[in-house]
């Protein structure tokens, strides 16, 4: 094997890519859709200027995969795998001209080594896809601006035409990332704190160009502020409200460990220790280096703020609410690597033992869970078993990754697919998604719930006034009863659907209503309630 230089690092990085692209195709393609990733697809089939919880770019751009490559599990998500891999090039291109192209490689493999960026980030059906492009591309600009070579004599060419076409250019690539996804306030906060703590840099301040910017970024985010202004600004309360205390301010140190342990755990430990580790150095550097400034800041406000405020508000397991102040402080940490093995000595062994370490087990831990997934082999001291000892669940965790198809078996056996009188749902969103891809979307679906999020907007419960319903349940025999009773004249269970992979894994029970209509009882609670008398499904 050829030697890494500087001369052949880009090509090198290339074929990282291209063998990291196959390789996400074929998980992407045979593996099921996760409750998230389910719970989002029907926004794909009903395009709008914006959503409940998300901006609309991933959707717009799953509509588009899924009229390339069809209603299937690659279709939906395609743009996923082909926008990590351009995520993967813009990193490159970012470190080599912070750094040395040698750095760049190593910041790509390492990104393809932490578990969350390449899996859940790279093959799944989310808005974080969209989002590390287009964080990425609005920072290769603003490097070119105010921190690559010569940034500390910036103000001499402030003017220039390149300048400005700079900025047009950060406008439009943070215009996209504000449709991606709403993490792109930090990247708008890390470049203003970058520029107001760097004496050489405060001079943008006073130049037209960062507003420019940030007018065609509101521009460009006009989609998601008419959306919600129709909506009683239902996206930014929704939001807004994951950040708060749910019933009074308590401080709750296990979430807050639970966050830390969770990330590490989400970049692998022996990923996460040495990223840390360059953020605490672009701290130390933060005063004498433009670069090491521009990444702390940049690193710095995603990791924090989602930390911290889990010791008052329940963010559960988004652990990947902090990526992209991670994948910034990949750059630096590519840096470090390529210097330990540009030395001899014990760092250089030590370092090498690391990588190869994490490539190996990154490749063997994504083999064996995607197989798992698939089949459901592991069934001693699996995944299963590591719930059951540290939580208490007898439910192996990776049936959630395992599309419903049972589901669609039952409905078309008993001729509810064909029937147009019949809808379907559950008492919960996630579940509600987790049917409507087992279906592909071919029946209406309603959730009986006061969380419903985004499907509440995708169905006009209005129109199935007087039709039957088959709700699905997963033990929500009381939730059903106390949401979804009111709505039909009756409700009568039906013999449970199993789920099978490995044989019978998870077993779902099936509920025959009859004729949906307005309950006697006013349910102020349910957005499905408010629907049927005229008032949109959220606000006052």
């Amino acid at each position: 094997m050829k030697k890494l230089t500087e001369s052949n690092a880009a090509s090198f990085t290339v074929v990282l890519i291209i063998i990291t692209f196959v390789l996400r195709c074929f998980i992407a393609a045979y593996t099921g859709l996760g409750n998230g990733e389910s719970y989002y697809f029907r926004g794909a089939l009903h395009l709008d200027l914006s959503y409940f919880d998300q901006p609309p770019l991933f959707f717009w751009l799953g509509a588009l995969s899924i009229k390339l490559f069809g209603l299937t599990n690659f279709g939906i998500r395609f743009a996923s795998v082909l926008l990590f891999a351009g995520t993967s090039w813009l990193l490159f291109m970012v470190t080599k001209k912070l750094f040395t192209a040698k750095a760049g490689f190593w910041a790509v493999v390492i990104m393809n080594l932490s578990a969350v960026f390449t899996i859940a980030i790279a093959c799944w059906y989310q808005p974080d896809a969209p989002l590390m492009f287009f964080w990425l591309v609005a920072t290769y600009f603003i490097i070119e601006l105010m921190v690559g070579p010569g940034a500390e004599n910036s103000e001499a060419t402030r003017n220039s035409r390149r300048t400005w076409l700079l900025w047009l250019a950060v406008g439009i690539s943070m215009g996209l990332a504000t449709l991606s996804k709403y993490h792109v306030l930090f990247l708008f906060a890390g470049v203003f704190m970058y520029v107001a703590t760097n004496k050489s840099q405060r001079h943008w301040l006073r130049h037209p160009g960062p507003y420019i910017a940030v007018l065609i970024t509101i521009i460009m985010a006009l989609p998601i502020l008419w959306w919600n202004y129709n909506n009683n600004w239902v996206s930014f309360v929704f939001q807004g409200s994951r950040a708060g205390a749910k019933e009074g301010f308590q401080l709750h140190f296990d979430w807050f460990f639970r966050s830390i342990a969770g990330q590490a755990a989400f970049l692998l430990p022996w990923i996460w220790f040495p990223t840390i580790r360059q953020l605490y150095i672009s701290f130390k550097l933060r005063s004498q280096l433009l670069v090491y400034s521009f990444i702390f800041w940049m690193a710095i406000l995603p990791i924090v703020f989602f930390t911290v405020v889990t010791l008052w508000a329940d963010l559960q397991f988004h652990f990947h609410w902090q990526a992209p102040g991670y994948m910034m402080l990949f750059i630096t940490l590519g840096f470090a690597i390529d210097k330990s093995l540009s030395l001899d000595g014990p760092a250089k062994r030590l370092t090498r033992r690391w990588l190869n370490f994490s490539i190996f087990f990154t490749i063997i831990t994504i083999g064996v869970l995607s197989a798992h997934l698939v089949t459901g082999f592991w069934t001693v001291y699996g995944p299963k078993w590591v719930v059951h000892y540290f939580h208490g669940d007898n439910l192996d965790p990776t049936i959630q990754g395992v599309d419903y198809t049972d589901i669609n078996t039952r409905f078309e056996k008993e001729g509810w697919l064909q029937d147009p009188n019949i809808f379907t749902g559950s008492a919960r969103w996630w579940l509600t998604g987790k049917i409507d891809w087992a279906l592909k979307g071919k029946k209406d679906i309603v959730v009986f719930n006061a969380d419903a999020r985004n499907l509440a907007f995708l169905v006009d419960p209005k129109t199935l006034v007087g039709k039957d319903a088959i709700l699905i349940g997963d033990q929500h025999g009381a939730f059903i009863d106390a949401d979804a009773k009111p709505f039909f004249d009756s409700i009568k269970q039906l013999p449970d659907v199993k789920i099978m992979r490995n044989g019978p894994e998870y077993t779902l029970q099936v509920y025959y209503c009859k004729n949906f209509h307005l309950p006697a009882q006013k349910r102020m609670d349910l957005p499905v309630y408010r629907q049927l008398i005229g008032l949109p499904p959220f606000g006052k």
